[in-house]
């Protein structure tokens, strides 16, 4: 269970999360047609120091310590939903980041970054700056291994090492963040880790520091973590890993769209349904077998 300061390496809690993610697009890069290509995920996954083998293809079952023989289980089914809408959200975002920076905003922003490969992987404009935000040992996972793979980032990667819950303004401006500039801001995979009080603290922070000019990316979860704690696939995901998702989230109090507080600060949104640019990108996002769906949306904001 989360407690107000608790640490997290890449192989537990919420960082153990951002190994899973890395698992997704790794997946996702190894389908006929991938929506992203991200060849640094699986190069993550090798390097971790996990209990069990952490698939990064799609015939490459997800380890279930309730699993009889070879059925298919709902926790394989909850691990297809999720590489698909991985796939399908590392798309959406790669796109907006890029339209944002071609537009002028030569500062990104990757809030709770965990293993995001964005600066390796993506063509960005010369002169941007990508700023990666999170707790120490997540960046210095990320960090170590990718020096040691000789790997290059494509534009000005900068890590800030600084938990969500501290002052983590101030450490990004320390680290050159200039908040008089464009800047285009992602919180991907972060909004459901958070009490809702936490969550508004952090759109408010974030507005305070975008100049006119800014675009905010967000995904909203809406019900669909609601959904999953009540489903038998979350509580036994984690559970070869020594992780119980369902702790990891904080669903306790329903919380206001992220449209609705960056509306009130003059920011002007757009929503797009997830099941809508799934089915667009020909990837429809499959249903368990319990009724499970990931009810969500995504949301861009402007300055």
């Amino acid at each position: 269970m989360r407690t107000p300061n608790d640490q997290w390496d890449i192989v537990s809690s919420v960082g153990w999360t951002a190994l899973m993610v890395a698992a997704g697009r790794a997946v996702e890069t190894h389908r006929p047609e991938p929506l992203v290509e991200d060849p640094y995920a699986e190069m993550f996954i090798a390097r971790a120091d996990t209990p069990q083998p952490v698939p990064t293809r799609a015939d490459q079952p997800w380890p279930d310590p309730e699993r009889v023989g070879d059925e298919t289980t709902p926790v394989d089914e909850f691990w297809s939903m999720m590489t698909t809408y991985q796939g399908v959200r590392s798309r959406f975002f790669d796109r907006a980041l890029l339209e944002a920076t071609a537009a002028g905003a030569d500062q990104v922003v990757l809030l709770a970054a965990g293993l995001d490969a964005r600066a390796y992987r993506l063509d960005w404009p010369a002169g941007t700056t990508v700023f990666e935000v999170d707790q120490e040992q997540v960046l210095a996972f990320k960090d170590r291994t990718l020096a040691e793979e000789g790997v290059h980032e494509r534009c000005r990667r900068v890590s800030v090492p600084v938990d969500l819950r501290d002052d983590w303004p101030a450490a990004l401006r320390d680290a050159g963040f200039d908040q008089l500039r464009p800047s285009v801001w992602l919180a991907e995979g972060l909004l459901p880790f958070l009490p809702a009080d936490a969550e508004s603290a952090l759109l408010e922070r974030m507005s305070g520091l975008a100049a006119p000019g800014s675009t905010v990316v967000v995904e909203n979860f809406g019900s669909a973590f609601d959904q999953l704690q009540h489903d038998e696939a979350l509580p036994r995901f984690g559970r070869a890993f020594g992780v119980e998702m369902s702790g990891l989230v904080d669903m306790s109090e329903r919380r206001p769209h992220p449209a609705e507080q960056l509306g009130a600060d003059g920011w002007t949104t757009e929503t797009t349904q997830t099941a809508d640019v799934a089915k667009q990108w020909g990837r429809p996002l499959p249903e368990t077998s319990t009724g499970v769906s990931l009810d969500n949306d995504f949301l861009v904001a402007r300055r």
